[in-house]
């Protein structure tokens, strides 16, 4: 996938006028590899994240050079969630890097239905150890094996793409079929006799009355 992208000299409080002319500000940086001040497209950066995500080999082209990187980070606005920067890492095809893989899971668990079970979902993503080209996108996790209650899918149960490995224990739990939390229990409310309270008043009052009847003689 390839990102034509172009230096820029401008740094600082100063980025701000390359955001209204349609640019972000980026960095692109890597071990052994001079750190480059690189200025992207907005709306071509855009289609290259929705459609490369944080695993992929992007190339950049920079005038007669193309650079392999990929994006490290993503800073967005506070309230527009526009990008105001973006940071990649540049790699090297022939070296092993390592990546937080993002897990997509599939399917409907049968014992949602049967049990009522709560999916307990322990991960969101795996990190794994690859050369770039082989970094997935995503690891699939099938939720469709989850037929009983306490029953889990570790690590060592999803498919490993080829040219990966995990970085991770084997049985480290990734979801979880359990048991629906108990129904709260409200506490009846106590009620009161009014009538009680009625008479208790009273009579309250007319030892009132009575006092000031003694105090009067």
């Amino acid at each position: 996938m390839d990102l034509s992208v172009k230096t820029r000299d401008v740094l600082g409080k100063k980025v701000k006028a390359l955001r209204k002319e349609g640019l972000i500000p980026a960095e692109l940086y890597g071990h052994g590899f001079k750190n480059v001040h690189l200025a992207l497209p907005a709306k071509e950066f855009n289609k290259v994240l929705k459609d490369a995500g944080s695993t992929s080999v992007v190339t950049l082209l920079l005038g007669k050079e193309s650079k392999s990187a990929m994006i490290h980070e993503v800073a967005r606005h506070s309230v527009t969630s526009e990008i105001i920067h973006v940071d990649f890492h540049q790699v090297r095809m022939d070296e092993l890097v390592k990546a937080h893989v993002p897990l997509e899971f599939e399917g409907v668990a049968p014992a949602i239905k049967a049990f009522a079970a709560v999916i307990n979902k322990s991960m969101s993503e795996i990190e794994v150890e690859a050369f770039p080209q082989d970094l997935p996108r995503s690891i699939a996790v099938d939720l469709s094996v989850l037929d009983a209650l306490d029953k889990t899918i570790y690590v060592k149960d999803l498919k490993r793409p080829k040219g990966v490995t995990f970085l991770i224990e084997d049985e480290t739990a990734v979801a979880t079929a359990t048991e629906p939390a108990p129904e709260e229990v409200i506490a009846p409310v106590e009620t009161v006799d009014v009538s009680a309270v009625k008479v208790e008043t009273e009579e309250k009052k007319a030892e009132r009355d009575a006092g000031k009847v003694v105090k009067e003689e």
